[in-house]
C-alpha cells in the first residue's frame, strides 16, 4: 500500500505542477490574443462550470469501475488538449479548448481522494493521507507558476503549452504501470453493504450516513473567492506588464500553504475547528485587502496561503467523518461539483462586478456567510464502521 501511494504522489505532484504552471500565464496569454477582461473571466468560469458534467459522471462511475482508469484518462485527455491549446489563435478558440480541459479534469481530483481515501485503514490514517495529498499539492503549486512563467520567457507561449501537454500525457502513461488498486475485503464490504440497505438489523436507531447539504456552501465558497483571487492577481498593479511577477504573487499563496501543511501537529486538532476558523480568516483577509489595508500585498497573499494549508485538509477530513466511511466516490464528486460551481462564480462575478465593486469584497461576503453552514455534527455510524478500519467499497 505504502508503495501505491509514493507512487500516486508522485503522480499528483507531477499533474499539479503541469496544471499551476499555466495559471499566471494564461491570463496574459489570452491577452495577446485580444480578449478583454470580462471574456477572460467567462472563460476562466466556463472552464470550471464543464466540471459539473464531468464530476456528475465521475461519482457513480468512480464507485463502480474504481479511481485507477479515471486518473490515466483525465492525465493523458488534459495533456493533449493542451497542445491543442498552444495553436489556438483567437479568444473563442481558446475558450472552445478551456471548455473541454474542464470535462476531462473533472474526473481527477475526486477519482485521487477516493483512491487516497480507500489505502486508508482508518479515519487518522485517511486524515494524514489528506493532509499529504494537500502538501504535495501545495509543493506543486510553490514552484509552478514561478516556473510557468519562466518558461514563457524563454520559449514563449506555444512551446510552453507544448511542453507542459507532453509532460501530463507522459505521467498518464506511466500512471498506467505505476498506481494500482487497493486490496479488497470482501466480508467487510458486504458488512458495509449490509449496515446501509439493513440498518435494523445492526441497530435499531442507526440510520443511514448523511453528509448535510449544507456542508457543500463551504467548498463552494471557498472555490469562489480563490477563482476571484487568482483572476484579479494579473490585473493588480498593473501585472500584466510582467509575468514573472504575477508568478511570484502566485508562489507567495503556495509558499504560505506549505508552511501551515508542514506543521503536522494541527492534524491532531478537531476538522470541524480548523474548518471554521480557518475560514473566518480568511473572509477577514480578503475584507482586508478590499479597504487597502497597509500591508504588502505579497505578504497578505502569504497569510491567505497559510489559512488554505489549514482549511483544505480539514475539509476533506471533516467530511470523511461526516460521510460515515462509505460512497467515497460520490462524495468527493459533489464536493467537486461545489468546487466547480464556485470557480465558475468566482471570475465571473470579478470580470463583471470589478467596474462596481472591489471583488475582494464579494469574496468575503461570501465566505462570512459560508461560515454560517458548516455543519458540527458527526455521522452516525452503522456498528460495522465503529472499528478502526474502513472498508474498502470497491477495487480502484
Amino acid at each position: 500500500m505504502l508503495r501505491s501511494v509514493v507512487w500516486l504522489y508522485l503522480f499528483l505532484f507531477i499533474a499539479f505542477f503541469d496544471l499551476h504552471a499555466q495559471y499566471p500565464i494564461l491570463t496574459p496569454f489570452a491577452v495577446s490574443l485580444g480578449a478583454a477582461p470580462s471574456f477572460i473571466g467567462l472563460m476562466m468560469g466556463i472552464y470550471s462550470f464543464t466540471h459539473l458534467p464531468g464530476n456528475l459522471i465521475a461519482g457513480h462511475s468512480i464507485d463502480r469501475f474504481g479511481s485507477r482508469i479515471f486518473i490515466i484518462i483525465s492525465l493523458i485527455g488534459a495533456g493533449i488538449l493542451m497542445i491543442f491549446q498552444a495553436h489556438v489563435t483567437n479568444p473563442w478558440q481558446l475558450l472552445v479548448v478551456r471548455s473541454i480541459s474542464g470535462f476531462v479534469l473533472a474526473f481527477l481530483s475526486p477519482a485521487c481522494l477516493a483512491l487516497l481515501a480507500r489505502y486508508a485503514k482508518s479515519q487518522v490514517e485517511q486524515g494524514k493521507l489528506m493532509a499529504g495529498n494537500g502538501l504535495i499539492h501545495t509543493l506543486a503549486s510553490v514552484v509552478s507558476p514561478a516556473a510557468g512563467a519562466y518558461l514563457v520567457s524563454q520559449i514563449g507561449f506555444t512551446m510552453a503549452f507544448q511542453a507542459l501537454g507532453i509532460g501530463l500525457i507522459f505521467i498518464g502513461f506511466l500512471a498506467i504501470f505505476m498506481i494500482k488498486q487497493p486490496e479488497q475485503h470482501p466480508s467487510a464490504h458486504h458488512e458495509q453493504e449490509q449496515a446501509l440497505t439493513e440498518p435494523d438489523k445492526l441497530a435499531p436507531v442507526v440510520k443511514k450516513p448523511q453528509v448535510p447539504w449544507s456542508f457543500y456552501v463551504l467548498p463552494l465558497a471557498i472555490s469562489c473567492s480563490q477563482g476571484i483571487l487568482f483572476f484579479e492577481l494579473p490585473f493588480i498593479g498593473n501585472q500584466l506588464q510582467s509575468v514573472m511577477d504575477t508568478g511570484i504573487l502566485f508562489t507567495a499563496v503556495s509558499l504560505g500553504a506549505l508552511c501551515t501543511l508542514s506543521m503536522l501537529f494541527l492534524n491532531d486538532y478537531p476538522a470541524y475547528a480548523r474548518t471554521w476558523i480557518g475560514t473566518f480568516i480568511l473572509s477577514l483577509l480578503f475584507f482586508l485587502i478590499a479597504v487597502h489595508w497597509p500591508v504588502p500585498l505579497i505578504v497578505t497573499l502569504f497569510m491567505i496561503g497559510m489559512v488554505k494549508g489549514v482549511i483544505l485538509p480539514a475539509l476533506s477530513a471533516h467530511l470523511l467523518i461526516l460521510s460515515g466511511g462509505v460512497k467515497y466516490g460520490r462524495i468527493f464528486s459533489y464536493l467537486s461539483i461545489a468546487s466547480s460551481i464556485g470557480s465558475f462564480a468566482g471570475p465571473l462575478l470579478a470580470g463583471q462586478l470589478r467596474a462596481y465593486v472591489s471583488p475582494f469584497f464579494i469574496a468575503f461576503l461570501v465566505l462570512i456567510l459560508a461560515v454560517t453552514f458548516i455543519p458540527a455534527r458527526k455521522a452516525i455510524l452503522p456498528p460495522s464502521l465503529r472499528t478502526p478500519t474502513i472498508p474498502n467499497t470497491k477495487a480502484s
